[in-house]
């Protein structure tokens, strides 16, 4: 007779995908730390990727036509239009609002012939097109991958009757200290580390400070609500993903070729030398990224499934 096994609780699933993350992140980070003297890739050649960052591009845009226009039709999954639609329309501004007040403080877009030339706006002056395209296509490409592998996918393990559990919910909004906590803790170390063991002391590593703020505020305002209605398979999987996806594209790629790259004082200094001098902010980034999706997105799920008036939603009481 073949054994069953009952899920894991809400609260172990959350703890079981960052034990998961570890087993990955610490071996990965004992073993590229042997590499003491990194080989430096010797560019010969003064355009080495004509239109490099434009077609590569494709690595989103790609996934998000495979899904959106065959994976999900073909099943008949039902995507939530709106939640889905509310939650591009929250995170995407942000990534926009990153690139069009930050860019020039925290990155450098040298490699000019990689992108289309076309100028978008942003402080401190244009920025290539492509780094709005890429903010709005990683997003919808997060977002679809973790409808997919929920809804069909790892359907299994979604919520069985989610109208009913989204209905019983009293309030969506609900602190979680925890979250801030930890938020704290990572901006503590990222502070300490850069001006105790950086070659960089100076300045303030704003750039993982914005990244644990973007990840951990919709954490700390509605996790312990949504952490039930979390299909934690279908968010490991994408995140992992994504994460290949991000270092195949930074490490291999835009960081040689010089795509984009990093300006020292917004940084934390910890950089990886046998992935191109990668900052380790960008493997937290994508981390974050899909994190602050899943959640953002689950919370918007919820309060529309409720039927709730969203001041009645959020906060709670009679209508």
């Amino acid at each position: 007779m073949a054994r069953q096994s009952s899920s894991p609780s809400p609260r172990l699933s959350a703890w079981l995908v960052a034990a998961m993350l570890v087993m990955v992140a610490l071996p990965a980070a004992i073993t590229l730390h042997t590499v003491r003297a990194p080989g430096r890739l010797v560019v010969e050649s003064a355009n080495p990727s004509p239109h490099g960052y434009t077609w590569s591009l494709l690595l989103f845009i790609v996934p998000i036509l495979v899904i959106g226009l065959w994976f999900l039709p073909r099943e008949r999954v039902e995507v939530p239009r709106k939640a889905f639609w509310w939650t591009i329309a929250i995170l995407t501004p942000l990534g926009w609002g990153l690139d069009f007040v930050f860019a020039h403080r925290f990155f450098e877009f040298k490699n000019t012939d990689a992108t289309l030339s076309w100028r978008a706006p942003a402080l401190g002056g244009g920025l290539p097109v492509e780094e709005y395209v890429f903010y709005l296509t990683g997003f919808l490409c997060v977002l679809l991958l973790y409808i997919w592998l929920d809804e069909y996918w790892m359907a299994a393990y979604n919520v069985a009757d989610y109208r009913a559990a989204a209905q019983l919910i009293p309030r969506l909004l609900c602190f979680h200290p925890e979250s801030v906590v930890a938020g704290a803790a990572l901006i503590a170390a990222a502070v300490l580390y850069k001006k105790a063991l950086s070659p960089h002391p100076e300045g303030f590593p704003w750039y993982f400070t914005f990244l644990v703020v973007a990840a951990l505020a919709p954490s700390a305002s509605f996790f312990p609500t949504v952490r039930a209605f979390i299909n934690w398979r279908a968010f490991s999987l994408t995140m992992f993903v994504i994460l290949l996806v991000s270092l195949l594209w930074e490490a291999t790629l835009a960081v040689p070729y010089n795509w984009w790259s990093f300006q020292e004082q917004p940084m934390i200094g910890l950089r990886i030398g046998a992935w191109a001098d990668l900052p380790v902010e960008e493997i937290c980034v994508w981390i974050a990224v899909s994190y602050a999706t899943v959640i953002v997105f689950e919370v918007v799920k919820v309060w529309h499934a409720s039927g709730k008036a969203a001041k009645h939603a959020f906060l709670g009481g009679r209508e």
